[in-house]
């Protein structure tokens, strides 16, 4: 499915807190007839779940290294409390949204990423039938970043893998041709190496960041992110969702943190 008008939105932890207005943002988007599709992380929760249960944290290159303990919980804290809560959070005032993962529909089939991040999941195939369906009947898709092991899973194997869910944001939004693929973060947006906010930023700019390390931990991940759907998106985009009412702000064209934008010659 493509679509010049999907926006594809990832919020992380700043979305539901008790000042937050990204929910009363979607909302009216949606009311305005935007065609909305929201990804969420969970990885604040999830660390915090992990620590009652007596298991320890570990990343790797952002992304969080997921054994079998760890996998349950992340998909039990992702698929269930976070969708559920940002599902109701939307149809409370007013709003139509529906929370799934990535299983559902086989919507994300995926490989493992990497054997020394454990269960997480690499996304090889993205099935939007049922986005589009959610689309068309004008719901806002809630989705909770896990996917189905599809791909060369050995006997006694998980069948659910962890996606990383700024990565996973990113090949939602490449799959269904996304107009706007938008990270709502808790950073003003990417900085250099004195700490001072980049606007705008090419694929080449952004990957020297990434390789000299200045950019590092969970921003690699949205870096690659942006750049993965430069090519067909009219704008990819890190900003603070902490700053109110920053995702419609940054839709009509009056937002902050940062763009990234392709840098390639046309052929």
């Amino acid at each position: 499915m493509e679509n010049d008008q999907v926006i594809v939105i990832k919020i992380g932890g700043v979305a539901l807190g008790s000042n937050d207005t990204t929910v009363e943002d979607i909302v009216q988007l949606q009311q305005q007839g935007r065609q909305l599709v929201v990804v969420h992380g969970g990885g604040k929760l999830i660390t915090e779940w992990l620590k009652i249960h007596g298991i320890a944290t570990r990343f790797a290159g952002g992304q969080r290294v997921t054994d079998s303990d760890s996998l349950e919980v992340a998909v039990a804290v992702m698929a269930g409390m976070v969708n559920k809560e940002i599902v109701a959070a939307i149809n409370q005032i007013g709003g139509r949204a529906i929370g799934i993962s990535g299983v559902d529909g086989s919507l994300a089939q995926c490989r493992l990423e990497d054997e020394k991040l454990g269960y997480v999941g690499k996304v090889i195939t993205v099935n939007t039938e049922l986005l589009h369906t959610l689309l068309q009947a004008g719901y806002v898709s809630v989705i909770a970043p896990v996917g189905i092991y599809a791909f060369d899973r050995p006997d006694g194997a998980p069948c659910v893998l962890n996606v990383n869910g700024d990565i996973f944001a990113s090949e939602i939004a490449a799959a269904i041709g996304a107009e706007r693929l938008i990270f709502l973060t808790d950073v003003p947006g990417i900085c250099d190496r004195s700490g001072n906010l980049l606007s705008k930023l090419s694929v080449g700019e952004a990957e020297e960041l990434v390789a000299s390390g200045v950019a590092s931990g969970g921003m690699i991940p949205k870096i690659q992110g942006c750049i993965r759907v430069v090519n067909t998106a009219s704008a990819a985009c890190i900003i603070d969702g902490r700053q109110p009412h920053a995702l419609r702000q940054q839709i009509e064209g009056r937002g902050g943190g940062t763009i990234i934008y392709n840098d390639q010659p046309e052929s």
